[in-house]
């Protein structure tokens, strides 16, 4: 063997080892760890602003409510030249448009105002600004293993996550920076074997009650790497 084919087999055995020396549920705590050191989630009380951007669309700002221990999420942004809000508070939905509960059945259809959409936009939200954190929820199975994979040119630890039929069908992966276990990728497969889904790049941080939260998010396809859009967290603040 020659001294290169051998440094080549212990690099190799030295990447693949640092993968296997941590399990999935030793890197979600790490995770966990680097972007909520205090244990804050649990108790989120704050408000965020979110600016979405998207391809020929105009650009959107939504205005979010979030209070874990009060059971409340609320929602408002502009739409058409309409103010849009949806709040759910310990289960009861309210919806609002241009400050009124009284909305047509028109109104209902063109912004689709209803209470299904309100607890949707609410698991979107604390799922994804809650995360790593929400993976610590019943009903979702972390993989014991860990790999590592390049991603985008840069390698990363990587984490699966499945879920309780109950909950969801996609398959999720969460990549890791294998020095912080900052979160700076994650994406979800509809049918893996399709190539479906997309995937999410996470650049800067914002930091919301002691928390490291991703600032902003870029969405693109995973088949064929086409850009969706982009939204950032522009402001935080406590409640």
């Amino acid at each position: 063997m020659t001294p290169y084919s051998l440094f080549f087999c212990l690099l190799m055995t030295v990447s693949t080892g640092i993968a296997q020396e941590i399990t999935g549920e030793q890197l979600l705590n790490k995770a966990i760890e680097y972007h909520d050191p205090n244990g804050n989630w649990g108790s989120f009380q704050g408000t965020l602003q979110v600016t979405m951007t998207t391809p020929d669309e105009k650009q959107r700002i939504s205005d979010i409510e979030i209070d874990l221990p009060g059971q409340i999420f609320q929602l408002e942004f502009d739409q058409e030249g309409d103010r849009i809000s949806q709040r759910v508070e310990k289960g009861k939905c309210l919806l609002a448009l241009n400050g009124s509960s009284s909305i047509s059945n028109e109104a209902v259809e063109k912004h689709r105002l209803t209470c299904e959409r309100a607890k949707l936009m609410k698991d979107y939200y604390t799922y994804l600004y809650g995360l790593p954190m929400k993976l610590k929820n019943p009903g979702t199975m972390i993989s014991p293993k860990v790999e590592r994979k390049e991603f985008k040119g840069k390698e990363y630890l990587v984490l699966k996550a499945s879920y309780d039929e109950t909950i969801g069908k996609d398959t999720w992966y969460f990549y890791f920076d294998p020095k912080t276990y900052a979160m700076e990728v994650y994406q979800f497969f509809h049918d893996e074997a399709k190539n479906d889904g997309e995937y999410i790049l996470l650049s800067d941080e914002e930091n919301a009650s002691g928390i490291k939260m991703p600032k902003t998010r870029a969405w693109y396809y995973n088949k064929d790497d086409k850009y969706l859009g982009t939204d950032v967290l522009t402001k935080t603040s406590s409640l």
